[in-house]
Parts: structure tokens; C-alpha cells; sequence
């Protein structure tokens, strides 16, 4: 080695000093590769700025990108479901299973609801979490739907729901099935209310969700490439012994097909929700200011044929 190696190199390192790289600096696309700094991923809500690919969002980022930044949002205590009715136990406990998705994701289960303004106008919102267990639709869920309808007609407010799942959560078995119809008859709570129900179908919306509330919106939207279908594609192939179209199960396809009504980017998502709900509710009363304090919901109960 030179002495330039030895000896000068070290020393403007010593002088100069070390500086750290954030380990989370760059974030590569998943669809075209292109490596992506941060921080403009960030502005742009996640979609990338290379080829408009949308990436998965958590719950609480998803709140934050639908609700007016002033006031904000409040986001409701959800009920509480049994932890582990069925005391079920594959490779691991469930109860186990709920610990670490909780320690992981800082959320109670996969669902978060909250209340606030969009574009001036007063909304319930409920965004499903897939960082939770693949978004899962298990009792805590279905309490949360029900939950989020409720709050929207004491408010006499739009109730939106941003999907995220890959379906039923298995670990809870026939519970997690009889979500299904309870949640279907909580959104006939907003219906009969006259008030507007919106789903936002986003990547990945499968299984029992898609079978559910997911497909009963008023006007129901999708984020562009978003994985919407019940049964996975392959499993469809091997039932019908045909080879799928091109896109199938896309948002896309769907939208071109009848089952959506709209595509939406990412980022005129706030805009789009707004002008729908100023369309909808044209009697709409003023917001009123936000409380720190979640509101009381109802403690009437669901019509006696939801009781099941």
C-alpha cells in the first residue's frame, strides 16, 4: 500500500468524520425497480413518481391522506371482540398470533375508524389495516363496521370505507363468516338513514370482504391496479378450465366491466371523495368543531334479525 492509503486517507476520514445513511433513504418500486428517495415517495402518497404504481399504505397513513389536514381527524375506540373464542392453535397459538401483529403494527386488529372533515364536509371513514394479519376480517372487525355506521348516522355523515384484505380470518371460523351478514346490515343502517355509503377498494380486496360490504357502496371505488376478486385466479383457472383475460381482477377490468364506478390515483382521492359527498348530501349541515374526546355511540342494538 502508498502512504496516500495509510496514512492520508485516515486522516481526512478522522477529520472529515462518519456520517450515517439512514437505512430507510431509498425505497425501491416494486412494479418498474426504480429506486426512489423517501421523502418524495412520501409527498407523493406512496405512489411512485417513476410508473404511478401504488403501494400499500398503512391504516393510519390512509387516514392521514383523506381527511382535511385542518382540523385533522379523530379516530373513535373501537369495541372490544373476544380475543380467542375458539382457542385455536396451528403453528402457533392465535392468542400469539394477535401479540405480535399488535407489538408489530401498534393497532388493536385490522380496522381503524375515525371522523372529521373532507373538503369541508363532514365524514366517518373506516380503513382497514393489512399490515394486521393480511387485513383479516375477523368479530373485531365486524364490530368496528358496525361501530363506523353508527357514528355516521348520530352524525348524519357519509360513511366511507377504504378495503384492505385478503378475506375471512380463519382463525375464527364460523365467527369470522357470520361478519358477513352483520356487516351488510350495518351498512343498510346508512342506507336507511338516507345517508351516502362509499367503498374504496384498494390492493389486495379478496375473499369475505369482497363477498360483503366491500361490493355494497352507494358508489363504489378503486385505486388503479388494485387486486379485486373473491376466489384467487389461479383457483378460478383450475374451477372453469379457462385461461383469465389479461388484467382480470383488476381494478381496471372491473371498472370496464360494470362492477366499479370509478378509478381513482392516490392523489385525487381527497378531491374526488369531496365533491361525491358535496353531491350527495346537499343538505348538509356545517361541521361542527372537533372534540378531543371520541363521541358516545348509540347503545341501541342492531335489528333483532343482525342479532345472529
Amino acid at each position: 500500500m502508498s502512504w496516500l492509503a495509510e496514512y492520508v486517507r485516515p486522516k481526512i476520514r478522522t477529520l472529515l468524520g462518519r456520517r450515517e445513511v439512514p437505512d430507510n433513504l431509498w425505497v425501491q418500486c416494486p412494479e418498474c425497480q426504480q429506486m426512489l428517495f423517501s421523502a418524495d415517495l412520501e409527498r407523493n402518497l406512496k405512489v411512485c413518481t417513476a410508473c404511478g404504481h401504488h403501494m400499500r399504505p398503512t391504516a393510519v397513513e390512509r387516514l392521514a391522506y383523506t381527511f382535511d389536514t385542518d382540523p385533522g381527524f379523530a379516530r373513535i375506540e373501537l369495541p372490544r371482540a373476544p380475543a380467542d373464542p375458539l382457542r385455536f392453535r396451528d403453528s402457533k397459538r392465535y392468542v400469539d398470533r394477535l401479540k405480535e401483529a399488535r407489538e408489530k403494527t401498534g393497532l388493536d386488529d385490522a380496522i381503524l375508524v375515525a371522523h372529521g372533515t373532507i373538503g369541508g364536509h363532514r365524514a366517518v371513514v373506516a380503513a382497514q389495516a393489512f399490515e394486521f394479519m393480511g387485513g383479516s376480517m375477523g368479530a373485531a372487525v365486524g364490530e368496528a363496521i358496525v361501530a363506523a355506521a353508527r357514528l355516521a348516522v348520530l352524525q348524519q355523515a357519509p360513511l366511507i370505507v377504504f378495503t384492505a384484505s385478503g378475506g375471512a380470518r380463519m382463525q375464527e371460523g364460523a365467527i369470522s363468516l357470520m361478519q358477513m351478514p352483520r356487516t351488510t346490515i350495518a351498512t343498510r343502517l346508512v342506507k336507511d338513514a338516507g345517508l351516502p355509503f362509499i367503498t374504496v377498494l384498494t390492493d389486495p380486496t379478496t375473499g369475505g370482504v369482497t363477498a360483503s360490504f366491500a361490493m355494497l357502496g352507494d358508489l363504489q371505488l378503486a385505486e388503479p391496479g388494485a387486486l379485486i376478486g373473491f376466489a384467487g385466479s389461479r383457483v378460478i383457472e383450475q374451477t372453469v378450465r379457462e385461461t383469465l383475460p389479461d388484467g382480470f381482477q383488476r381494478a381496471e377490468y372491473l371498472h370496464e366491466h360494470g362492477i366499479l364506478d370509478m378509478v381513482v390515483p392516490r392523489t385525487e382521492m381527497r378531491e374526488t371523495l369531496a365533491r361525491l359527498i358535496g353531491l350527495l348530501c346537499i343538505h348538509e349541515q356545517a361541521p361542527e368543531p372537533m372534540s378531543e374526546a371520541p363521541p358516545e355511540l348509540p347503545a341501541a342494538p342492531l335489528p333483532e334479525h343482525a342479532a345472529a
